[in-house]
């Protein structure tokens, strides 16, 4: 297993610990904050910082891509994958390597660079499992769904602020990850097609996941989430009504947690 400290990173990048970004009181008190809105005088610089974290997650999906490709022999061993899995993996690494260069330009594009903001890295540190069924769940159906949500809210902030570069890139890269998820959620299924108890261990893993991937309820259904779960997209990429439902609880505990979190630490520096 690659540790991320070997990610490869030149000096424009800068690293954050998720633990800061989750639980700051700025990020988790969001009482009339209105979400990602484009009528909200905050939103350009939201969306510029939003669009810095799709750059350096689609990084990191690469990287996710790439590892499985790498990591696991040709077989039917539980330790080992299809061939025909690791094909798909490598397509997903080119459609990666192209949403990198696409969103450094619109980076560009909306006023911001590389390493304008802090890089996390949770993203491949919990999505690259060493078991190949739960690196697929973490990195097909949790790292590259919650893309999903991400794209398509940037595709209807490129609507709401009439951007026609930024709807048509988003829009573009949203169809490959519906596409990604698509083939993380049919490899699973066929890979645990008689094995029940590894596909319930498989969707644990991702649920654990999928709650890591809510940042303390920057995702959700709730109206001051910044980004919302994107029902339909998820419906085309095998994702069920129950498991939407379950994510959508998912979403709800960790802002919950996120926001008791960040009000113990207010009361500490009060009492300090």
């Amino acid at each position: 297993m690659l540790s991320v400290d070997d990610l490869a990173r030149d000096e424009r990048f800068e690293r954050i610990r998720i633990e800061d970004l989750i639980f700051d009181p700025r990020t988790t008190d969001r009482k009339g904050a209105g979400g990602f809105q484009p009528k909200d005088p905050d939103a350009p610089d939201g969306a510029r910082q939003l669009m810095h974290g799709i750059f350096v997650g689609e990084i990191q999906a690469l990287e996710g891509a790439g590892r499985t490709c790498y990591d696991f022999e040709v077989g039917t061993a539980k330790e080992e994958v299809p061939f025909e899995l690791k094909l798909d993996m490598a397509r997903q690494c080119w459609d990666e390597a192209r949403h990198c260069e696409i969103s450094i330009k619109l980076g560009e594009h909306m006023g911001t660079y590389i390493g304008e903001y802090a890089e996390q890295v949770l993203l491949f540190e919990a999505a690259c499992n060493a078991d190949p069924v739960l690196r697929l769940t973490g990195v097909n159906r949790a790292l590259e769904g919650l893309a999903i949500d991400v794209f398509n809210t940037m595709r209807e902030y490129g609507s709401g602020t009439d951007d026609p570069v930024l709807y048509f890139c988003e829009d573009w890269m949203l169809a490959d990850e519906v596409t990604h998820v698509k083939m993380g959620s049919d490899w699973l299924r066929r890979i645990t097609a008689n094995d029940p108890e590894r596909q319930k261990q498989a969707l644990d893993f991702q649920r654990t996941v999928d709650k890591l991937f809510s940042f303390g309820g920057f995702r959700g259904e709730d109206d001051d989430s910044p980004i919302h779960l994107a029902r339909q997209f998820r419906n085309l990429a095998g994702f069920t009504d129950d498991e939407i439902k379950d994510l959508v609880d998912v979403a709800a505990e960790a802002m919950a947690e996120a926001q008791a979190m960040a009000e113990m630490a207010k009361a500490n520096i009060e009492n300090s």
